[in-house]
């Protein structure tokens, strides 16, 4: 078929009375259109400076193209690479729908809503979601401050999509077989500030441990924080070994605030988490956590446009 010149189309626009209706879906659409130069020049400038992300040596030079973007080659190992080199987007392809499919990302569309929105194929739209979420939830905070609200939640362990199952597949659903928080739950210990800074890690299956909150929460808390916890013998073990303030709120005995001595902010942030979960219909553990920080980031409206994710997606580890 013949392509029609833009300006030919254009001049039929022009010549047409458009409806309300008609200049919210041409909006829409033009809203939604992209250039590759555009995706990137955005990751180009988020990298700008960028030393090997194999060796660290700043010293680099030009070395040509390939797939739109400036190739280098380093001075000290003499590897090349480009913007895209070490992070969670590297070799991923279809740039022009990058920023497409991050606005649906950031309108939490499941992986076929997005696929159809976006034009490409379930099973890409699939690897992009693992790919892009990743990379922007890298954007956390380092440590938190001042009065801290630790608690878990726990999600039924899951083997969606798994070829190879290590128990009998269950019917959608399903319920765990023992009573209580048991190995077949996965664990996700969730850590706010009063300022609403927030740390999601997925200890894995069972209560969380001392080990774990060893791991998870002491390179994240200031010295002079107040933890505050509900009454699991963990946290205080943990704050005792830490040398940490803490505060136990007894929830199963129907406590709920002592003032401000509460975790009804981290129990809140669970609430909405589950919520939003629903659309999914199902999540595997294995995936948990890029959930959680998806969540997160939505949360946290610092990023709040498809360049910003961008941006953040490709900054290295």
């Amino acid at each position: 078929m013949r392509a029609v010149p833009f300006d030919d189309v254009f001049a039929q626009l022009t010549a047409v009375q458009l409806s309300a209706v008609d200049l919210a879906r041409l909006r829409k659409w033009v809203a939604g259109i992209s250039h590759p130069a555009e995706c990137i020049a955005l990751i180009e400038h988020a990298t700008r400076g960028r030393p090997c992300p194999r060796c660290a040596c700043p010293r680099v030079h030009r070395c040509g193209q390939a797939s739109g973007l400036q190739r280098f080659r380093c001075l000290g190992c003499g590897r090349s690479f480009n913007a895209l080199t070490g992070t969670p987007l590297a070799r991923l392809r279809k740039k022009e729908h990058w920023l497409a499919y991050l606005q649906c990302v950031l309108e939490s569309r499941t992986v076929r809503e997005a696929a159809r929105v976006v034009g490409v194929h379930r099973t890409t739209s699939f690897r992009w979601r693992h790919r892009f979420v990743p990379g922007a939830m890298r954007d956390r905070p380092s440590t938190l401050s001042s009065i801290v609200e630790a608690d878990e939640t726990y999600r039924l362990e899951s083997q969606k999509g798994s070829r190879n199952m290590t128990r009998k597949p269950r019917k959608r659903g399903g319920v765990a077989k023992k009573r209580g928080i048991s190995g077949e739950l996965d664990c996700l210990l969730v850590a706010r500030d009063r300022s609403g800074q927030t740390l999601d890690f997925h200890t894995g299956r069972g209560p969380v441990t001392v080990a774990q909150l060893e791991k998870c929460l002491k390179p994240a808390l200031l010295p002079d924080v107040l933890l505050i916890s509900d009454s699991a013998r963990s946290y205080r073990h943990f704050a005792k070994q830490a040398g940490i303030m803490h505060e136990m709120v007894n929830t199963k005995g129907g406590g709920r605030a002592r003032g401000a001595i509460h975790i009804q902010n981290v129990n809140a942030w669970h609430g909405r988490f589950k919520s939003w979960l629903v659309r999914f219909r199902g999540v595997a553990s294995r995936y948990l956590i890029n959930y959680s920080g998806w969540q997160r980031v939505l949360d946290a409206r610092r990023l709040t446009t498809p360049a910003h994710l961008l941006c953040a997606a490709v900054q290295l580890g």
